[in-house]
């Protein structure tokens, strides 16, 4: 999916301008368009979205994101969610599973339009998403599916402006709705919002909601929405944990299972290395990979806040072009921290595993792991930020002396042996220290400020210098700078 570049594109899907007015769910000012200018070929043991029985509307907007085929997940998934069956669904960032949930959703919509009036702040369809990040990256997926439909989403999250998003969801329907828990209780609290009317209601990495607290706040907007017989309820999780479990058998409906294994997007696109290193050398070793000829675009993931500052600050002064992302960091700026790194003006990311969470940006060459990840399920959803799109990437972990005991739940997550090597003796070696700049000339001290004189003094100096200007009156004054 292509990025937008502002938030209120973000929040709202862009108006399209007569010229290019596309079909909408009820048929009026509809461009001429035909599956026929969508042709995709069959090919064993793939499934097309030409498969399934999609509105008009969605497959041009499918064609208009450059999909073909589905993935697994999609394949998996969509011949019982279309036909109103509720999923569990095991799947790791980076398999497709949002495109999965926004085209059922979207096919929902489109198919049953609301009759009558509706207020506004009611919403037809809630997706709730751990991180500001992901809910963002999701609303920004849906408004491209959405381009040529009458259909609205809004992304309420935490950290914005909150009479700004009060301003879009008052001024628009609200069919899709993306948010983080926090921000939509507040909203539903405020009376601002309701959902007692959601017709799809999808809970993304409910594994991660666990790990950040979050399930209180789920469950009390779960319990706002219509009771789970009278809603699809579909529930996404990198891990099937008996918690998990236990919630998608009080939130979803005789549910279907849907599992897509993380060794499918942990082996096939990505060519994964690990160095054992020590931590004395693990910055070393980072900077002779950055400075590599193949390294283009990268991600370097660490387990702490502090350690991805101090790694950012030291790659800023070895003169890289580095961003942060972190929780520490105020969102407007991790917004446009993460646009510099889309648009490439940016070439290396830092992130904690929950900022780094949600990022979908093509072309991400490397992800590098300086601290492996306390829990196994965070190094496939690290290691699932490059090789994406059909394309291939690299995985470097870095394994020291305080960390490498967590490779082998990582392998067993996997079921693989990773290779592990000692890195060559030219990417230890240590880096020069650049020569510091010459010291500006300081400038002029201020003159000294004269004591308090007394006022006859002052007043024979005043008639001293009023003399001697008399007597200059004819010759060149200096220049004041």
């Amino acid at each position: 999916m292509t990025e937008n570049n502002s938030e209120s594109a973000i929040l709202d899907t862009k108006p399209i301008s007569s010229a290019d007015q596309p079909s909408s769910s009820n048929g009026r000012g509809a461009k001429a368009w035909d599956i026929a200018q969508f042709k995709v070929e069959p090919q064993a043991g793939k499934v097309r979205f030409h498969d399934f029985d999609l509105p008009l509307q969605l497959m041009r907007g499918i064609q208009d994101t450059g999909f073909e085929y589905c993935t697994p997940i999609q394949g998996a998934s969509l011949p019982h969610t279309l036909n109103g069956h509720d999923i569990v669904g095991k799947a790791q960032t980076g398999t497709g599973k949002t495109a999965a949930f926004l085209i059922n959703i979207i096919t929902d919509l489109i198919q049953h339009p609301v009759g009558g009036d509706r207020f506004m702040g009611e919403a037809r369809s809630l997706i709730l998403a751990p991180t500001r990040e992901l809910a963002m990256q999701i609303a920004d997926d849906a408004t491209q599916l959405l381009k040529h439909t009458d259909l609205k989403v809004h992304c309420l999250v935490g950290g914005m402006d909150y009479g700004k998003q009060l301003q879009r969801i008052q001024k628009h329907h609200c069919d899709i709705l993306v948010g983080t828990p926090g921000r939509l209780l507040d909203f539903a609290n405020n009376r601002d919002l309701y959902l007692d009317q959601v017709e799809v209601l999808v809970i993304d990495e409910a594994d991660r909601m666990l790990d950040m607290g979050f399930i209180p706040q789920v469950r009390r907007l779960v319990n706002l929405t219509p009771k789970r017989e009278d809603r699809q309820t579909l529930l996404f999780s990198a891990t099937f944990t008996p918690e998990v479990l236990r919630l998608s058998s009080t939130w979803t409906d005789k549910p279907v299972t849907v599992e897509i294994g993380a060794e499918r997007v942990a082996t096939d696109t990505v060519d994964q290395k690990v160095y054992i290193t020590t931590s004395r050398e693990k910055f070393a070793l980072l900077h002779n990979i950055l400075v590599s000829d193949d390294v283009d675009s990268v991600m370097v993931f660490a387990n702490r806040r502090d350690i991805c500052r101090t790694l950012q600050e030291k790659l800023n002064k070895r003169g890289f072009k580095a961003g942060l992302l972190s929780g520490d960091v105020p969102q407007t700026r991790r917004m446009k921290t993460l646009e510099s790194f889309k648009s490439g003006a940016v070439k290396i990311m830092v992130a904690t595993d929950v900022a780094g969470r949600g990022i979908h940006v093509d072309g991400v060459s490397h992800v590098i792991n300086y601290t492996l990840p306390e829990e196994p399920e965070d190094y496939v959803h690290r290691i699932g930020r490059t090789g994406r799109a059909g394309k291939t990437g690299t995985s470097i972990s870095f394994a020291c002396e305080d960390d490498a005991f967590l490779l082998e739940p990582i392998e067993k997550l996997l079921d693989m042996k990773l290779a592990c090597t000692m890195p060559e003796e030219k990417l230890l070696q240590e880096i020069a220290a650049k020569p510091k700049p010459k010291a500006s000339p300081k400038p002029a001290s201020a003159p000294v400020k004269p004591k308090p004189e007394n006022i006859d003094s002052r007043e024979q100096k005043v008639a001293e210098k009023i003399s001697s200007q008399d007597k200059s009156v004819d010759e060149p004054t200096a220049r004041e700078d």
